[in-house]
């Protein structure tokens, strides 16, 4: 079992290692274009590319089991919310996983008759759907630590015999109660859960970066699914971004979202 872990997590790096360097080449590639390269330096480029992607996939074997082990765990948790998303997300990757092992091989030649582009449309609408699931999750996380924070702000107010947590009740002449006052009214309470948003990421970094990691590989199936053309460079940059964060999250495990 431990060295089924040690090459399930070499694996994993090296897989990781090859999205960053095969988006690096892609966002390399959309600079040479749009600079004028010489075509020879961009086919060059582009057959990199390619090679990186074949080699992700071929290091990506197995990875629906390991999909389904994760879902298998996920319906244990006691959160109905929590359960439902990461259980959902993590079949849809295991799916995911199982349309990119026929794509590998089709590449690779070991099933010349697969329909590529079909394949390549269900694994990225599988992806899709796991990303979806992976923010709304996020949202839930957020949207508890701001409640928290919420109850806990009002109970020190309270203590200390202030007002209302934060003014928004006491804003004074500008209330919603007066005439004219219910714009500034909201535009107060916008703020004060902006701030309070950001204080929550900043105070909680395995959510900032997995709510970052999700929403900039969100870009990468809306481009391929053509809900959302991004063109190569936005999906190489986010695509880079967001591998570069996978790679930090295995060198820091604690800074990988549990559970």
């Amino acid at each position: 079992m431990g060295a089924g872990v040690r090459f399930s997590a070499q694996s994993q790096a090296r897989e990781r290692l090859c999205r960053a360097a095969q988006y690096a080449c892609s966002l390399l590639g959309h600079a040479l274009q749009k600079h004028g390269a010489s075509p020879e330096l961009q086919k060059q480029i582009r057959q990199l590319e390619s090679h990186l992607s074949l080699g992700r996939k071929l290091l990506r074997l197995g990875n629906s089991a390991d999909a389904l082990e994760s879902a298998k765990r996920a319906v244990h948790l006691s959160d109905v919310v929590l359960r439902f998303c990461i259980t959902v997300s993590h079949l849809n990757r295991a799916l995911y996983f199982a349309c990119d092992n026929v794509l590998w091989a089709g590449k690779s030649g070991l099933a010349p008759r697969v329909d590529q582009e079909k394949w390549a449309q269900r694994s990225f609408r599988y992806y899709l759907f796991s990303l979806i699931m992976n923010l709304s999750r996020d949202a839930y996380e957020i949207r508890l630590l701001m409640e928290q924070e919420s109850s806990a702000c009002s109970r020190r107010v309270k203590g200390s015999g202030g007002g209302a947590p934060g003014g928004i009740e006491n804003a004074g002449p500008g209330g919603p109660g007066t005439p004219g006052g219910g714009l500034p009214h909201l535009a107060l309470k916008l703020q004060l859960r902006v701030l309070l948003l950001a204080r929550i990421l900043r105070g909680h970094p395995p959510l900032l970066l997995d709510v970052v990691r999700n929403a900039c590989d969100l870009f990468i199936p809306l481009d391929k699914l053509g809900l959302w053309r991004c063109g190569p460079g936005i999906v190489g940059l986010c695509g880079l971004v967001s591998s570069i964060l996978s790679i930090l999250t295995l060198i820091c495990p604690w800074l990988r979202l549990k559970p």
